[in-house]
């Protein structure tokens, strides 16, 4: 019992981690920061909070490694119940992380423009902006690619849940549904012209938020259930 407890509690330490670095770096830090289209406006923005953009770099590296280790935890406190199943939930998550710490290259690069590398003084003001620019959309457009994974490792991960009943088995099934929301607004931004404009889309990603916050802070919080186990 208290080996079941104390690892589920590691495995919310570890989700905090994620979702509040994750937060950090990928909503806060542009909504100060990247609000501009406009490549001009956008390096003056990023000079005036250089810090801040070099923190928000390194909160990326710290929600990723996190990211590395949380399933290796999850999969010790849900294998019992479907070693097949958390085997899946370890591959997927996994797998991002090497795409993830890739694509913050783009955003390191963003820093070499702005620190005039010797290879790069030759660029005018306005070619150095615009590369800047390229370099962030390449990096977000790395972010939409690593939803894909980022949103199907939440399948086995609430079927477990839901499973085991180890933490509620709602949040089993809003993980499950937030993997949905992930391949959804991955679709619909790729194949559907003016799907961000769409009214439905801000709620495609509730069901997820609700699931791996309220996963979190259950596992965090509460610890985790003791259930027989099932070793399929």
């Amino acid at each position: 019992m208290a080996s079941n407890a104390t690892t589920a509690r590691i495995a919310g330490l570890l989700y905090l981690i994620v979702v509040a670095a994750g937060i950090f770096s990928l909503a806060y830090v542009p909504s100060v920061i990247e609000k501009s289209d406009d490549p001009a406006t956008l390096v003056a923005a990023i000079r005036e909070h250089e810090t801040l953009f070099r923190i928000g770099i390194a909160a990326a590296f710290v929600c990723y490694t996190a990211f590395l280790i949380l399933p290796l935890a999850l999969y010790r406190l849900l294998a019992p119940y479907g070693r097949t199943a958390a085997m899946l939930m370890v591959a997927l998550a996994v797998a991002s992380v090497p795409m993830s710490f890739g694509n913050l290259i783009h955003r390191v690069d963003v820093l070499s423009l702005l620190g005039e590398e010797p290879s790069l003084r030759g660029l005018a003001a306005g070619q150095m902006d615009l590369q800047v620019a390229l370099a962030l959309e390449s990096y977000w457009n790395g972010i939409f690619v690593s939803k894909i994974l980022w949103g199907l490792w939440l399948l086995p991960f609430g079927w477990l849940v839901f499973r085991s009943a180890v933490i509620p088995r709602v949040l089993g099934v809003m993980l499950m549904a937030g993997c949905f929301g992930y391949l959804i607004a991955f679709l619909g931004r790729l194949l559907v012209p003016g799907y961000a404009e769409l009214p439905f889309i801000g709620y495609v990603s509730l069901p997820a938020t609700i699931g791996e916050i309220g996963s979190c802070l259950w596992l965090l919080v509460m610890g985790a259930r003791e259930r027989e186990a099932d070793s399929s």
